[in-house]
């Protein structure tokens, strides 16, 4: 456990009180952090923390664009698609299932990167991966990055208040924790490197993807539909960076035991099967929680699985090699047994 308590920087006000209760910050106080985390001037090891939120300031012209010169009905339409279905499953796909439990293997690179760059960029890997081993660790326990208990603003801003890796940990923790993300192609940094930069992942790699990432999709919404296209899409990919952040804080119950019978079936944590993230994202959480290594969520037969298909189907034309997929064990373990 030593190990994993000392993953992630700890925020100023700490994880738990001298009685091991969860601490819960002030609005104020998690504000406070969030501005301390991301002044790179302070340390520039508070680059990836940065990078989150530059990432919004970068989207918000286009999302001024979109309102003042390009609205219409039918663009909001495709907002909706694009940030709730299109984004969302994109981001089980490679962020949940692939870069963070391995659900799945590709045959080879390009068909991974080819997953990885499916949709504008608005997430670092390493922000996502290795927060989100401790959050399976400590679920709804002090130490979850993104504790439902802790309130609404406390899982908002957890990507830059918990989410970031500790900037002291020792050169054979330091090679435990690169072992998260060894598989995703991140380019990952030597000991040296993080020392200097606090983080797993390059600087370099990172931005300059995120640069070729947008580059490559605005041109392409461009030429399909010109700048009102290309601002409505960009706006969407805002979008779901805010309802991403709203998901932890709703997909455990909002800090509160709200499991229905039949349905939610781990006990263990407050995480429940709800039915938009289920139908739009595939994001039946309390499935997950239960088989978080399945490729698969979708186990009761209206719960329809987005992602799970297009792995099924990538791994049908052999792009992907192989995937683990727990569907009947949780029919024989829960299904049978509970009637």
């Amino acid at each position: 456990m030593a190990f994993i308590d000392d993953l992630l920087e700890r925020p100023s006000y700490g994880w738990a009180d001298e009685k091991g209760e969860l601490v819960v910050p002030t609005t104020k106080q998690l504000f406070r952090e969030a501005l301390r985390r991301i002044n790179i001037f302070k340390s520039r090891k508070n680059w990836i923390s940065l990078v989150g939120w530059l990432m919004i300031i970068c989207m918000l012209p286009f999302l001024y664009m979109f309102i003042f010169y390009y609205f219409s009905w039918k663009l909001v339409a495709f907002i909706i698609f694009y940030s709730m279905i299109i984004m969302a499953t994109h981001g089980t796909i490679w962020y949940h299932r692939y870069c963070t439990h391995k659900a799945f293997k590709f045959r080879n690179s390009f068909w991974r990167f080819f997953t990885q760059n499916l949709v504008i960029k608005t997430v670092c890997e390493e922000i996502y991966v290795v927060s989100h081993h401790v959050h399976h660790v400590k679920s709804d326990m002090p130490g979850d990055p993104y504790n439902a208990r802790a309130g609404l603003w406390y899982c908002m801003l957890a990507d830059v208040n918990h989410q970031s890796i500790s900037k002291n940990l020792s050169e054979n923790d330091y090679k435990k924790t690169s072992l998260f993300l060894q598989h995703t192609g991140v380019r990952i940094n030597s000991y040296k490197q993080y020392l200097y930069w606090g983080s797993l992942a390059s600087p370099f790699y990172t931005i300059g993807l995120w640069l070729l990432n947008w580059s490559f999709w605005y041109a392409v919404f461009y030429l399909i539909g010109g700048n009102s296209l290309a601002c409505a899409l960009f706006s969407a990919a805002l979008l779901w960076f805010v309802l991403v952040r709203a998901f932890n804080y709703t997909g455990h119950g909002k800090g509160k035991e709200k499991y229905v019978d039949g349905i939610d079936f781990d006990r263990s944590n407050l995480s429940i099967n709800q039915t938009r993230p289920g139908l739009f994202a595939g994001e039946w959480h309390n499935n997950h929680h239960l088989y978080p290594a399945s490729a698969r969520a979708g186990f009761l037969p209206y719960q329809l699985d987005l992602p799970w298909i297009y792995i099924f189907c990538l791994f049908k034309i052999g792009a992907v090699s192989s995937y683990h997929d727990s569907k009947k064990d949780f029919l024989r373990k829960y299904r049978v047994k509970k009637g």
